[in-house]
């Protein structure tokens, strides 16, 4: 293995009523949903930043853009698929990923097993390559004033 690459990405969406919450693939029961262009799903799109950000591809606003039709309402798990079919990705294979979810609301660790096999059977990883994580921020900032939700990932993948 001679090409080893990191990346890490972030995406932030805002907390609305009348739209689906979806995280990671997975619909999440409640009152409210992630405002965004696409099914704003944050923690698929912060994978996807990671996984384009290993590669210096850019960022998704590049390959999606939130201003093109094609793209509205779209699910972000088949983005991601398009984004691993892209040539580049030719030849690497993803050691690890790590997703992170910050939320104060709703609780999200009965949601952690389809999260993690919904990306690994999307993406063709075994389950135990994806880790995802939930934390809040204790009330503070607008995850904690259940204004929006945040995700970061990392990934690692060599050739």
């Amino acid at each position: 293995m001679t090409d080893v690459r990191i990346g890490q990405g972030f995406d932030v969406h805002r907390l609305v009523p009348e739209r689906k919450l979806i995280l990671c693939g997975v619909d999440i029961p409640c009152e409210y949903g992630l405002l965004g262009h696409s099914d704003a799903d944050v923690a698929i799109h912060a994978l996807m930043d990671a996984l384009l950000g290993a590669l210096a591809l850019g960022d998704i606003g590049m390959i999606f853009p939130d201003n093109d039709p094609a793209y509205a309402g779209a699910d972000s798990v088949e983005l991601l698929k398009k984004v691993l079919a892209l040539p580049e990705f030719a030849g690497y294979r993803v050691f690890n990923c790590d997703v992170t979810v910050i939320a104060q609301k709703p609780k999200l660790a009965p949601y952690r097993e389809a999260m993690r096999r919904r990306i690994a059977d999307a993406a063709g990883w075994d389950i135990d390559r994806v880790s995802v994580k939930f934390t809040t921020t204790e009330k503070l900032g607008f995850t904690g004033r259940g204004e929006g939700i945040a995700a970061t990932a990392a990934v690692m993948l060599g050739k």
